[in-house]
């Protein structure tokens, strides 16, 4: 008997249909197979910059140790009086080059120990009027300053008067960034103050062979003729040159290298890609260590 096309068989079309459906998941399959093997290749990809980027910052974080332990060997084995201030060297290692520049941190003044007269002479030779210098110079004591005794503490009121949400240390200064909490100070200001600040010095008094203009402005009774002298006489190999134009300013100095010193390391890898780092290490007298790391900023990830 002849078959029309409209008249085939069920079980024909039944397996015609699942023909179909079994085509439609094969396909389905695939393209899962295909959207994993995507997102596989992109997490591989992924994976390796990474590890790339952790390679790059294990092979920086070297480079600045050793230029780090260059540092300190520069500047162990001396007493206060005749320890280098400053000194500078480069060097290479597997294809990258290191550049250091190392000052002692009495460079800078010191926000827990120095007066207010000097800290109000730095903010003044930053731009801040003296009325307003002055100012603010006692709201940064006042940050490092214990309350007084008794349930009464108007620095911590005057904190919560100002609408701020936290309350002043009143203890000495963690970090020379804790600056930017104190009560009052501009943002501006306190961005330039920070490249003149510390808390590593240790002492009251600045090294004047060491210390930048603004910081040498800041000192009593300066001005600018007397900081251009300094700033022409003054040599590091022979720290007394300069005590003779300081005057009044005279107690506010001292010469002669520090236990702290901070240094400043130029990288450039062998990709060429640069890296700076700022760290302030202790040089240390006793124990197995011959230095200790204070405070290690770099940007490798950004600026800092």
């Amino acid at each position: 008997m002849r078959v029309f096309p409209f008249m085939r068989r069920p079980e024909l079309k039944a397996a015609s249909d699942a023909d179909g459906f079994i085509l439609v998941a094969v396909l389905w399959i695939l393209a899962a197979l295909a959207a994993l093997a995507s997102v596989y290749a992109v997490y591989i990809a992924n994976t390796a910059i990474s590890a790339r980027a952790y390679d790059h910052r294990l092979q920086t974080e070297a480079l600045v140790t050793a230029g780090l332990e260059l540092t300190a060997y520069r500047l162990i084995g001396f007493d206060d009086n005749t320890r280098p201030s400053s000194g500078a060297f480069n060097f290479q290692i597997g294809g990258s080059d290191i550049g250091v520049e190392f000052h002692s941190e009495g460079a800078r003044i010191d926000l827990n120990m120095a007066p207010k007269p000097l800290l109000s002479g730095l903010l003044a030779a930053l731009g801040a009027k003296p009325n307003d210098a002055d100012s603010f110079a006692d709201h940064i004591v006042a940050w490092r300053t214990k309350p007084p005794p008794g349930g009464a503490n108007p620095e911590a009121d005057a904190y919560k008067d100002a609408g701020l949400v936290y309350r002043p240390r009143q203890a000495p200064f963690q970090s020379a960034a804790e600056l930017r909490l104190v009560r009052g100070l501009p943002a501006a200001l306190v961005d330039a103050a920070l490249p003149f600040v510390t808390v590593f010095n240790g002492k009251a008094e600045i090294d004047i062979n060491e210390a930048a203009p603004e910081v040498i402005a800041a000192l009593p009774r300066m001005n600018p003729s007397t900081v251009a002298d300094i700033l022409k006489r003054r040599d590091p190999q022979n720290p007394q040159a300069v005590l003779s134009l300081l005057g009044e300013a005279r107690a506010s100095v001292t010469v002669g290298g520090r236990k702290t010193a901070r240094a400043a390391v130029h990288i450039t890898l062998g990709t060429g890609r640069k890296v700076n780092a700022d760290v302030v290490i202790l040089i240390m007298e006793t124990g197995q260590d011959p230095y200790y790391v204070l405070a290690w900023s770099d940007d490798f990830d950004g600026p800092v």
